[in-house]
This record gives structure tokens, sequence and C-alpha cells, in this order.
């Protein structure tokens, strides 16, 4: 008889650790000087305008379905850890999205620096990027986290298939998605700059 397998998903610990790392995160981003919601005053559900000066300033836009993919990609490495490579013994399964919430913030942080606001304004199109508002990144990391849970309420394919339509219907829609985003920051091409630019 097989043994059940650990959930990756938190319970309470888990949870109120989750809900430490997020809300750490937003105090450390406003430490950092960025503001807490959009300079313009107004809190929207949506924003689709990319080229704008409140794209990455609102609860979600065109990039938060790149993070529900990020949320998926978390549960596949979860899965390869605990459940198949058996990680601290298979059993602290219930830190995997702690843990996944934890490489989101620091994310955030990261592309909310300086050193990162800078390489978009350089080798993207976006070329008037001053980061993300608080509320934003908080709201990545909730699409992530979104995305860990939807991925373990699904199987494998068909979470594929969501990351693989997410792709492709942000590319069409604004020529743009997780794996260019990837692309341009690591190894941008001009070609690929301009096919955006010219959108």
């Amino acid at each position: 008889m097989t043994q059940p397998q650990p959930s990756l998903l938190p319970e309470r610990r888990g949870l109120l650790l989750s809900l430490f790392a997020a809300l750490a995160t937003g105090a450390a981003l406003l430490a950092m000087g960025r503001t807490a919601i959009c300079q313009c005053g107004t809190v929207k559900l949506w924003h689709g305008v990319v080229q704008s000066s409140e794209n990455s300033q609102h609860i979600a836009d065109w990039y938060s379905f790149s993070h529900v993919i990020h949320g998926l990609l978390f549960y596949f490495f979860a899965h390869i850890l605990w459940r198949r490579w058996k990680l601290l013994g298979g059993k602290p399964a219930i830190w995997a999205l702690p843990i996944a919430i934890a490489f989101e913030a620091f994310w955030e942080l990261l592309e909310n620096s300086p050193l990162i606001i800078d390489r978009y304004r350089a080798v993207t199109v976006s070329f008037g990027y001053e980061g993300d508002s608080v509320l934003n990144s908080l709201s990545d990391i909730g699409f992530m986290a979104l995305g860990f849970w939807i991925a373990s309420k699904l199987p494998w394919k068909v979470s594929l298939a969501m990351a693989i339509v997410f792709e492709l219907f942000t590319l069409l829609m604004i020529r743009d998605n997780l794996t260019l985003n990837v692309l341009m920051l690591v190894w941008p091409l001009e070609a690929v700059r301009a096919w955006q630019g010219a959108a």
C-alpha cells in the first residue's frame, strides 16, 4: 500500500509565514521609496495600457498572467523537490508555498531596484518604466500564489496548457510575455525590441 502524498499547500503555520513574507516585502518596498499606490491617486482592478505611467501600478495588468505562470512553475519545482527528490524527507512540504512566496518576493524587490529598472529602460520597449507600486507588487505575489494553488488542483498537463495559452494570449495582445521578458532582460535582441515597439 502506497503512502499518501504530502500536501504542497501550507497549513496554518505555513500560511502565516506566507502572509508575513508578503507583508515584509511590502514594508521593504516602502522603505526603498516605492509608492504605495499609483501616483495618479486611484486604485484600479485592471489597467491594460502597457505604455503608460499607470502600467504596473494597479491590482492587475497584462503581466499578472506571467505571475500566475510563476506559481505554476514554482509548484512544478516544489513537486520535483518534495515528491520526487524527497527534500527534507518529503515531510515539510507545507513550506513549499512560503518558499515560493519568498522567491517571488525576492524578484519583486530586485525588479524594483534601480539595477533592474534601468535595465528594463535600456534593453526593452519599456522606456518609461518606473517600477511597480507596492500594491502591484503585492498583487503580483498574490497572482503567483493563485497559480501555485491552481497547479495543486489540476493535472500537470492542464497546468502546462494554461501556461502556454497565457503566453500566447499575452504575446498576441501586447507582444510581450514571460518568455520574452526574460529573454530581453538576459539577452536582448534588437529585432525583438523593434517588433515589440511597432505595436
